[in-house]
């Protein structure tokens, strides 16, 4: 996998990711817990390099969309490629073009690469699952701009 990631990046992109993907491990680990559980159920599993990580899709369980745990992201769909809603327009707040899924779930993988393990308690003291989340809000930015990943100005 870095072999590849090399010939497309270079040394110092792919040392960034080795170092996130080690900062982020605990996060990641859930992450496999979750997806592998799933296996039993139905779900598939297969690496997205764009997204730099492991995918379980087809997840039985839930009311639908996506969740990223480190370099981990669990779906209930058949596909990241799909496209959503953001949580602005969901909440009624503006009106805005759907957005790709992938790109959403993307923008949280490098969230988490950079928090590691503190990723989870500030996401929940930021609101959770949520519009007023940063979070979810710099996801969507992402998603929309493929710039601003990153919820903090």
């Amino acid at each position: 996998m870095l072999a590849k990631l090399a010939g497309m990046r270079s040394i110092t992109q792919v040392c960034l990711f080795g170092l996130g993907a080690l900062w982020t491990l605990p996060n990641t680990l859930i992450g496999l817990l979750v997806g592998l559980f799933g296996l039993a159920f139905g779900a598939r599993m297969s690496w997205r390099e764009a997204e730099l990580a492991v995918v379980f899709r087809c997840w039985p369980w839930g009311a639908g969309g996506a969740l990223t745990l480190g370099n981990v992201i669990v779906h209930t769909g058949d596909d990241l490629d799909v496209r959503c809603l953001t949580y602005a327009h969901r909440a009624g707040l503006c009106t805005e073009a759907s957005v790709s899924l992938a790109d959403h779930e993307r923008a949280h993988v490098y969230q988490y690469m950079v928090l590691g393990p503190l990723f989870l308690p500030l996401y929940l003291l930021c609101g959770g699952i949520s519009v007023r989340n940063r979070f979810e809000r710099a996801a969507d930015r992402y998603a929309q701009s493929r710039h601003g990943w990153w919820p903090w100005p």
